[in-house]
């Protein structure tokens, strides 16, 4: 899941190498925490959040499938 995140993401940044992505699994969910640089913030997450939305929509239709734990992904 944290390569699907970081493919989605390439993309859309001026600075891929400064993507990080961390997991942090509990009982019932899986939160994935995105970190991009300052300058790329707000690419990531677009007009209105309209991109986040879409990124979130992916990464939680393909956590479905993988396990029954809900999944979160947070945009630092």
């Amino acid at each position: 899941m944290k390569k699907l995140i970081e493919t989605i993401v390439e993309p859309l940044v001026d600075h891929p190498d400064d993507i990080v992505v961390t997991e942090q699994e509990e009982e019932s969910k899986i939160v994935y925490h995105l970190q991009v640089n300052e300058q790329d913030v707000g690419k990531v997450i677009g007009k209105n959040g309209r991109i986040a939305k879409s990124i979130r929509t992916v990464v939680y239709a393909a956590g479905m499938k993988s396990n029954n734990k809900k999944i979160f992904l947070d945009i630092m």
